[in-house]
């Protein structure tokens, strides 16, 4: 059995049980958070939230790019949110990372070059400081004045705020 096919199995029990399809597609808490696809940060759990409470926009790294920013001009503009939380985390495998090798390491194996950059990042609060302020200043979001960064520590699951 593959991973995929276990997974199958879980969505059926929880399909058998589900009771939110009446929720809206507008987040209750009027709430987005972007944050890393790293598998050992769960949102939902890391932050007391329920379905339906805030969008979460995962990429590597947690890093705010042109298609994160993409996503939080829809969730604002079409969704009604207010509030942006910008979460990246200690030992993050794009911590240190160095795009133009990356870049290189691709385009040998996969014999051309990635159009888009790694966001690979050598300071982990230098990264979410620049982050959140890539949000506060995008023209296409209206509400910027609660975009707040963290770093969430995997060693203790504690978010502490980056000022």
């Amino acid at each position: 059995m593959t991973a995929i096919d276990e997974l199958l199995g879980h969505n059926a029990d929880y399909a058998a049980a589900f009771g939110k399809g009446e929720l809206p597609s507008a987040p209750s808490k009027r709430l987005a958070v972007v944050t890393c696809m790293d598998a050992r940060i769960v949102p939902l759990r890391a932050l007391g939230l329920e379905e339906g409470d805030a969008h979460v926009i995962r990429n590597a790294g947690g890093v705010v790019t042109d298609d994160v920013i993409r996503s939080l001009t829809v969730s604002q503009r079409k969704l009604r949110t207010i509030e942006v939380m910008v979460v990246m985390h200690t030992r993050c495998g794009m911590h240190g990372l160095a795009d133009a090798e990356f870049r290189d390491e691709v385009q040998a194996d996969a014999g051309q070059r990635p159009p888009w950059s790694s966001g690979g990042f050598p300071d982990l609060e230098q990264a979410v400081r620049e982050g959140a302020a890539r949000l506060r200043t995008s023209p296409f979001l209206p509400h910027t004045d609660q975009v707040r960064g963290f770093v969430y520590e995997v060693e203790t699951g504690r978010l502490r705020e980056v000022v």
